[in-house]
């Protein structure tokens, strides 16, 4: 440890005005850098990994590549202070009192290592809930991109965030504001879609939710990720700069703006060459200046080490935390590799400018002061957490909106009549009939550890595992107590046994009605068989293994079947779903999405989900999504027709709609003006039921290529058999506005189309108005939303109530 500055000898507390909390955050932070030594200053931007999880054997402690040892003891690591201590409830099992006892030692252990007592912030996964045995798993946010509700998932992050708090964490790495582009990408199940206004709306409502309880929300791959060639996990990226803001960029603007998200994680892609750790122009230029971030800038696990060891632009930790430092990463997780001790070196020999040491180290230090984590208090707030039982991480409450929201994402595809399935014989079978971690994605405890590992842990401490997850079969059973259903289910995903499948076949011939699961097992890096999640990448979006060939042979037998898709991808179907007699789609809704399939199968729960991004119709023919120029669609040019099997935005329900009446309240809009767009849906069918209501706007002539169309609104409308509701959308200028010729962002004048229906492919009603004025160039602060209001309509002759 270095020797303090003479000056910087820490007085008594009530003489230190870092710690007087009635002094603005600016003054007290300016305060204490001014006591620190640059050793000091340069260990608030590190991190600590806190566990080994086996005795002696520390995992992911050393980047792979790097030779050093292994880190030292959390004491000696924090003699210097720490900024992060690293996935405390999120490494191994542990019970929730237990890990709070565990989290005590260790901020203790660091406040006593460094002269200013400055705890460490803790960071959790919480994409699903929070990423700790015993806790809530809530649906991955592709299936939130189906519910097309962002109360409702706001409302999902406000309880992660409570149980965080009670844990003692400050910092969530959620959510993932990644557009998604290729589908063969195993991340795919972590976005919410491939439309950015979806992905922008329903992820600022997560980070509100997050950020409204307390919680720092960190939006998550800043920025490109899912746009990696080939689908491949950290593959380069080849987008050109128009798509790049337009579309990658979009809903990082509104989970600032909108969600007020304080802190960022950096991507681990190239995007033409340049990483974006080591990127200033992104995580400066445009990041803080264009877009006017504050917060912390979080380097993704083992990022700045990468610039070496994988993109090939340092030569060692000193130039690689040099390059991160300059672009405006703030904050190396999961351990101190570069940002530690090389950092410091490289800028006592003048590599660096000890200025950017100070820059990074006063926005971590602004943040724990706002987190109230300078004040004399913290300790002891720390200490009366109350101490938590196993069930506290999963309340009555967490698990009924856990249903809910799995009941409110499930997607009815196509259905002959065969649903909602009646009393009778059926056949549940395939590869994910009775497994519960097929319902769970990859950020879900249980998936994110091996098992084998997961068993010996919980052996270990004698623990029951996890949380309670009921299997599809035994969901099933409980919706259908008078009918007879027979469970024949596959342990390989890949259903790579012939015997497996003649059981299959077998049950299906027997039954009234067969019910065939299809889709993947999430998890890392594709180990265990797994199809879905970080790293397990596709090379097609053809089903897994033999699942096709299984599903084929069940429809022979000519029982009526029903495919329940449950995965973390959209699958192409090619002529399975045309034989299929009805077709389900859930995108791992978590532990409670068992109860939510099985209640649209008997019809108890009333099917609202819709499809977030576009089911292909064959393996190779559509790899790519909705939003695309006319080019990108169906040509005579071209032999290969990309039109996809079921399009965004479909979903059907127990009944039928019907549009009417497309009006807007003005003919010509300035080019900042505001045009309210209003449609008439009315349910014509014999049941309540849902509606979508979408609407669509396109630029046919524009000075750059511009989509087909883009989504510009939704309304969730609930409609009696032969009521209607006028649906009304007010949309401002700035809403179809693109970056142009120049790269910059603007609203140009010419004529604006508008479209509505229940889907991008499916879309009655058409109008148009134009927009009039000058180009007008537009910057962050732009209108991000379209406000839409509901108004029942009264049936001609039924009196005012």
């Amino acid at each position: 440890m270095p020797e303090p500055r003479e000056d910087t000898a820490a007085p008594d507390a009530d003489r230190q005005p870092w710690r007087d909390a009635s002094l603005p955050v600016r003054d007290r932070v300016a305060d204490l850098l001014s006591r620190m030594t640059l050793e000091e200053k340069v260990g608030q931007l590190g991190a600590y990994w806190v566990a080994p999880l086996r005795p002696g054997e520390p995992v992911l402690a050393v980047p792979e590549g790097a030779t050093d040892p292994l880190p030292p003891p959390l004491g000696e690591a924090a003699a210097v202070g720490l900024g992060q201590l690293t996935r405390v409830y999120g490494t191994e099992p542990v019970l929730p009192a237990a890990g709070q006892e565990r989290l005590r030692f260790l901020q203790d252990t660091v406040m006593s290592a460094n002269r200013f007592g400055i705890p460490a912030l803790v960071h959790e996964e919480c994409l699903t809930g929070v990423l700790s045995w015993t806790a809530t798993v809530f649906p991955t946010p592709l299936a939130w991109g189906a519910a097309f509700d962002p109360a409702l998932v706001e409302e999902m992050a406000t309880a992660i965030g409570g149980s965080l708090r009670e844990l003692g964490v400050q910092v969530g790495l959620a959510p993932v504001l990644d557009v998604t582009r290729d589908y063969r990408w195993g991340c795919t199940e972590e976005t919410i879609g491939d439309d950015p206004h979806l992905v922008a709306t329903v992820g600022a409502a997560y980070v509100r939710g997050l950020e409204r309880s307390g919680i720092v929300a960190t939006l998550k791959h800043f920025a490109g990720y899912s746009a990696s060639a080939a689908g491949r996990n950290m593959a380069p990226v080849a987008c050109g700069p128009r798509e790049f803001a337009d579309v990658l960029l979009e809903p990082f603007v509104a989970g600032l703006r909108l969600g007020g998200a304080r802190a960022v994680m950096v991507s681990q892609n190239d995007v033409d060459g340049i990483p974006a750790t080591g990127d200033p122009h992104l995580l400066t230029d445009v990041l803080r200046g264009e877009l006017g971030f504050d917060g912390v800038v979080l380097g993704d696990y083992f990022g700045i080490w990468n610039l070496k060891h994988i993109h090939g632009m340092a030569t060692s930790r000193e130039e690689a935390a040099a390059l991160a430092l300059r672009a405006g990463v703030d904050m190396e997780l999961p351990t101190t590799h570069c940002f530690g001790a090389p950092l410091a070196e490289t800028v006592r020999q003048g590599a660096v400018a000890e200025e950017l040491v100070d820059r990074a180290a006063a926005r971590v230090l602004t943040l724990k002061c706002e987190l109230g984590m300078l004040d004399e208090t913290w300790k002891a707030d720390l200490a009366a957490l109350p101490a938590l039982e196993p069930g506290d991480l999963d309340p009555p409450g967490h698990r009924a909106l856990a249903r809910r929201l799995a009941e409110a994402s499930v997607v009815l595809l196509a259905n002959d009549g065969t649903l909602p399935l009646r009393d009778g014989a059926v056949a549940l079978v395939g590869p994910l009939a009775d497994d519960p971690s097929a319902l769970l994605g990859c950020y879900a405890f249980a998936n994110h550890n091996s098992l084998d590992f997961l068993e010996e842990m919980a052996a270990r401490v004698g623990m029951e595992p996890g949380v309670e997850i009921p299997s599809l079969g035994a969901a099933l059973a409980a919706e259908l107590p008078d009918a007879k259903i027979r469970v024949t289910a596959a342990d390989d995903t890949a259903m790579s046994r012939d015997a497996d499948i003649a059981a299959a076949v077998a049950a299906a011939r027997d039954a009234d009605v067969c019910v065939l699961t299809l889709g993947d097992r999430s998890g890392l890096f594709g180990t265990g068989g797994r199809t879905s999640g970080e790293g397990s990448d596709a090379e097609t979006v053809a089903l897994p293994g033999r699942q096709a060939e299984l599903a084929r042979a069940v429809l022979d037998t000519g029982t009526p079947t029903v495919l329940v898709l449950i995965s973390g991808r959209p699958y192409a179907l090619g002529g399975l779903a045309e034989r299929a007699a009805a077709v389900v789609q859930a995108f791992f809704p978590g532990e409670e999405g068992a109860g939510a399939i099985a209640g649209i199968l008997s019809g108890r729960v009333e099917p609202s989900g819709r499809l977030p991004v576009s089911m292909p119709r064959h393996a190779g023919g559509q790899l790519g999504t909705y939003l695309h120029p006319a080019m990108g669609g169906p040509s005579r040019v071209s032999s290969v027709d990309p039109t996809p099997l079921y399009p965004f935005g479909h979903g059907l329900t127990w009944t039928t709609f019907a549009y009417t009446d497309l009006a807007t309240d003005h003919d010509v809009i300035a080019t900042d003006g505001t045009v309210r767009i209003g449609v008439t849906v009315r349910n014509t069918g014999r049941r309540a039921g849902t509606e979508l209501v979408q609407l669509y706007l396109s630029d046919l002539v524009a000075s750059v290529v511009r989509p087909s169309r883009w989504l510009a609104g939704w309304a969730k409308v609930r409609l009696e058999p032969g009521r209607a509701a006028r649906v009304e959308f007010t949309v401002h200028a700035d809403r179809v506005s693109f970056t142009g010729r120049d790269l910059r962002r603007v609203v140009e004048p010419g004529v604006i189309h508008v479209e509505a229906g229940p889907s991008s492919a499916d879309l009655p009603l058409r109008g148009s108005f134009r927009l009039d004025g000058p180009e007008r160039v537009v910057g962050a602060d732009r209108v991000l939303t379209v406000p839409v209001s509901v108004r029942p309509l009264r049936p001609a002759g039924e009196p005012r109530p």
